[in-house]
């Protein structure tokens, strides 16, 4: 059974930075994919960031240039350091992994506010 646990998130000020990490557990090999997304109240789930196992990123338009997206294969672990927090970035994150299917952390609360 695979399990991810995220940590990291929190309350920050706008222009503050924050770093989330994501294990994964339960699986000996390493995920072709990793990632982040994210959900506001009121809103759709919506990607942040992915990341291959060779280290191919992808990044959402609204997070390039201040969010980077990184992992370390040998732990199946991945991070997500966040730097210029806009009050639009509050939301629940979720770490995915996927390989047969998607799987889902738990999600870890992100608030930037004054």
């Amino acid at each position: 059974q695979v399990q991810l646990v995220e940590s990291g998130g929190g309350l920050v000020q706008p222009g503050g930075s924050l770093r989330l990490s994501c294990a994964a557990s339960g699986y000996r090999f390493r995920i072709p994919r990793m990632g982040w997304y994210r959900q506001a109240p009121g809103k759709h789930r919506e990607l942040v960031a992915t990341i291959l196992s060779g280290g191919g990123t992808n990044y959402s338009d609204s997070v390039k240039g201040r969010f980077t997206i990184s992992r370390d294969n040998t732990k199946n672990t991945v991070y997500l350091q966040m730097n210029s927090l806009k009050p639009e970035d509050t939301a629940v994150y979720y770490c995915n992994a996927n390989f047969d299917r998607d799987y889902w952390g738990q999600g870890t609360q992100v608030t930037v506010s004054s």
